[in-house]
């Protein structure tokens, strides 16, 4: 059985939805595994949408952590945005604190489902720790919002989504799985043409993620996410994709891989 850790901070309905849909995948025998405890950046009361997240780890009785990354930038006078780079001393103390909180809880792999920190290098030798980026792995980094934005503004021909090995450097850790889709072709060449030789930023200012490509693209991986977590779990659920003490991706064979291309089984399964 796989021994799950789950950190987030629990921004929006998504997290739920996610932690929901893992929940029922494992409940139903799909996936041999189980959420040892999950952990959050944010405590009750600092968001609405962050505390339906927090009631709901609480109903399904699952070992719930918290420690507020904004009580401890503020007790540091600090701001909690923190770009690629060495962090600072107080977000290393602030991941000291969440592995002593942790103490005791025994996991196989960490998942960081709408985690918002850069982990540091402490916190990646003591876990496992993989996570869901919105883009290829040659794609932009950044959340999916700042990597949509610069798909159009390269015009790019095809997107995908990854799960990858966290490191300190943001979303450049070592692939595990990803899948591909096109954002060319069909529907999308009209939505392209509508934006005429608009720059991005006066797309932005003047319609924001309510533009029918963002939209389209959003959805595009969005409805991917999912599966590829699912796929990607039941494979170090079964022994096929393992991680050694060097944090080498390995298959089971012992071989070390590049990262599975899974947009056929993915495909499929959102056709299906």
């Amino acid at each position: 059985m796989l021994r799950i850790g789950w950190f987030s901070t629990a921004r929006g309905d998504s997290s739920k939805k996610l932690l929901d849909t893992i929940v029922s995948t494992i409940r139903e025998g799909a996936l041999d595994a189980r959420i040892e405890f999950v952990f959050c950046s944010r405590e009750s009361g600092e968001s609405e949408k962050t505390d339906i997240f927090l009631a709901q780890v609480r109903e399904y009785s699952i070992p719930l952590v918290t420690s507020s990354v904004k009580k401890s930038a503020g007790s540091f006078r600090q701001q909690i945005g923190v770009k690629d780079g060495d962090l600072p001393a107080w977000r290393l103390a602030y991941d000291r604190q969440v592995m002593a909180g942790l103490e005791g809880f025994k996991v196989d792999i960490c998942l960081l489902a709408g985690y918002m920190l850069i982990v540091g290098h402490e916190m990646c030798s003591r876990f496992n720790m993989i996570n869901l980026h919105p883009a290829l792995p040659t794609g932009p980094k950044g959340t999916w919002q700042e990597v949509i934005w610069q798909l159009i503004r390269e015009k790019a021909a095809e997107s995908g989504v990854m799960i990858h090995l966290v490191t300190p450097l943001l979303d450049r850790g070592p692939v595990i799985s990803y899948c591909r889709y096109t954002i060319r072709g069909g529907k999308f060449d009209a939505l392209w043409d509508s934006l005429g030789d608009l720059p991005v930023e006066a797309v932005k200012q003047a319609e924001g993620e309510d533009n029918t490509l963002f939209k389209a693209i959003r959805q595009s991986g969005f409805i991917r996410e999912t599966p590829l977590i699912i796929d990607t779990l039941r494979s170090f659920s079964r022994g096929s994709i393992k991680i050694d003490s060097q944090k080498r991706v390995l298959d089971n064979n012992g071989l070390p891989i590049a990262g599975y291309d899974l947009t056929a089984e993915i495909d499929r399964q959102i056709s299906a």
